[in-house]
């Protein structure tokens, strides 16, 4: 280990407000990351008309989608780690602020160039929900924690599923350029309510942002629990990004041929699922983290498992002749993939953000950028997954993930620390 890790890495705790997580400032964190969230995955619906108006040629027009996702792994490594370095109110508010002025800027855009780096600037500084976080997590009780981190993780889960049918309802009625200004909007309201409410929280290190960043190497080496849980995390991230990459596609289609409307009213279903954040998080608080583990990547599994029933026809179930009864089936398939999805997620981050409060959001920022991986690995390889063989290769896919999920699990309880 470098010098310069050691120094950073044994650098004192920052210096934070007592200032308690109360529920009022819980619901401000859920309801501050759920309205960020909508920035990253919003413009997949969007694709096509934004190409549209734009002039985008195909072969191109994914950059509609991708770049805002690249501009936030971008953040993740860059900016999040500067939480450990400045003062975390400020931080989060004028990147947020950024995020607001790109997002009219795009909505505004003149030609698809202005567009296109507008929305990767845009995804860059919505990486400051990761510094909300582990924010949250610094002002709640070390035995409630897990429930506070689930409890704001639920901001994100909702703001996923709910992104996606808003962008189309919005543009729908009001177009394109009229959902990312009202996103715009959106997000300066919020960067004004964390300006008011946010307790300051100045860490003191003393060393250069080069440094700092160098030290992310440093950890991903030395905190193991960060290596099993973002694993895992990026395993079960591939599974929930191929399932809903590849619904979209089935629901479409014969037996069940929904109008997207209905599709996207489908999306919707998921949201039951996030309701098994705060409880995820209190089953770590209270030690029994492992198990919890267990019991996520299970009810995945189950979850893996319906889909394949109501969608490809497993253990001869006849899906053209019970078609809603199947639509059924994949609607609680969502659901319980989605609860496994977050299960797994609240438990890891609860766990990583008990490791080093002095680096608490670079291990933060590495956890998420690692399942981030995970969660694109899984939506491209669903592609190539329906091209093969349609919806049983979606959910053979998701098996792949969810037994690669177990087998990290296992292969981390027989070695020791």
């Amino acid at each position: 280990m470098s010098t310069d890790a050691n120094a950073v890495l044994a650098a004192p705790a920052p210096v934070e407000q007592a200032v308690a997580l109360t529920p009022g400032m819980t619901l401000l964190f859920a309801f501050a990351v759920s309205v960020m969230i909508v920035n990253l995955s919003a413009a997949q619906p969007l694709t096509v008309p934004i190409a549209h108006s734009l002039g985008i040629p195909p072969t191109l027009s994914g950059l509609v989608a991708t770049l805002p996702q690249l501009g936030y792994a971008v953040g993740m490594v860059f900016l999040v780690p500067l939480a450990d370095l400045t003062e975390n109110r400020r931080l989060t508010v004028i990147t947020l602020v950024i995020c607001a002025a790109m997002l009219v800027l795009a909505g505004l855009a003149p030609n698809a160039s202005v567009f296109l780096l507008a929305a990767c600037v845009a995804g860059t500084t919505s990486c400051a929900i990761q510094v909300l976080v582990p924010l949250a997590a610094s002002m709640a009780h070390p035995d409630r924690r897990g429930s506070a981190v689930g409890s704001v993780m639920s901001g994100v889960m909702l703001g996923i599923l709910f992104s996606r049918p808003l962008a189309s309802t919005v543009a729908g009625h009001f177009g394109w350029r009229s959902f990312y200004v009202l996103m715009g909007v959106l997000d300066a309201l919020v960067a004004l309510m964390l300006l008011l409410k946010l307790p300051p929280r100045r860490p003191d290190f003393g060393h250069s942002y080069g440094v700092l960043i160098r030290s992310l190497w440093t950890l991903w080496q030395r905190e193991r629990v960060l290596r099993r849980y973002a694993v895992s995390a990026a395993f079960v991230m591939a599974a929930f990004s191929a399932f809903w990459t590849g619904v979209a596609v089935l629901l479409v289609q014969p037996p069940f041929a929904l109008s997207a409307d209905a599709a996207a009213a489908f999306a919707l279903a998921g949201v039951a699922g996030t309701v098994v954040a705060p409880l995820a998080g209190r089953a770590g608080d209270k030690g029994h983290g492992v198990v919890g583990m267990r019991i996520a990547h299970g009810v995945l599994l189950a979850g893996i498992v319906l889909a394949g029933i109501a969608g490809a026809g497993w253990f001869g179930f006849d899906i053209r002749a019970h078609a809603w009864l199947a639509l059924g089936l994949l609607v609680l398939a969502a659901i319980t993939i989605d609860a496994g999805a977050v299960g797994d997620q609240t438990i890891g981050r609860r766990a990583v953000n008990m490791l080093m409060p002095e680096a608490r959001s670079r291990l933060n920022g590495l956890f998420v950028g690692v399942f981030f991986v995970g969660g694109s690995a899984g939506a491209a390889g669903a592609g190539v997954a329906w091209a093969m063989a349609g919806w049983t290769g979606i959910c053979g896919l998701c098996l792949g993930f969810v037994a690669l999920a177990f087998a990290g699990d296992v292969a981390a309880r027989t070695m020791r620390h």
